[in-house]
């Protein structure tokens, strides 16, 4: 990542978009394959099911949406991405959806990630405001998960 960094954006960013794009495409084949798989074997009934129909008819019509907005969450890229292949989601609406997510991923890492990544690297080697940069990072993600939790909670408990 040290030296993706160090490009030039344009090229820093396309570099990042095929790396995205082989990972994403290889979770969506691996997800189709798995459901062409497993319809030869217990698991048929259940993948040829009237709720999997359903299922696979909903990602159809609505995933890609989904996945192109999966691309600016953190761990959820690669369910949705399977969760896709699996549904057998038509690579007409997927391909449109992962190119937009991939490029929306590489642009968020081209700016705000390598500069994250550079601010760590500042930290590591000893820069005040590089600790800074990393210290406030992780007191914005420690909030993130504490907040998130709460709500949660309080979800749960006036359900």
């Amino acid at each position: 990542m040290e030296q993706i960094a160090r490009l030039p954006f344009g090229l820093a960013a396309l570099t990042l978009f095929g790396i995205v794009m082989l990972r994403a495409n290889a979770t969506y084949w691996a997800g189709r394959a798995v459901a062409a798989g497993g319809r030869h074997t217990r698991l048929a009934r259940q993948l040829d099911s009237p709720p999997m129909r359903r299922a696979e008819a909903i990602i159809a019509r609505w995933g890609a949406p989904a996945v192109a907005l999966c691309f600016l969450t953190v761990g959820i890229q690669t369910a949705v991405n399977a969760t896709a292949g699996l549904g057998r989601m038509p690579l007409r609406r997927y391909l449109p959806a992962v190119v937009i997510g991939s490029v929306l991923w590489a642009v968020l890492y081209a700016t705000v990630g390598l500069a994250a990544l550079e601010a760590w690297l500042a930290a590591t080697a000893g820069s005040p405001v590089g600790i800074a940069v990393v210290v406030l990072l992780a007191v914005a993600v420690v909030v993130g998960i504490v907040l998130a939790k709460r709500r949660r909670q309080r979800d749960q408990a006036s359900a």
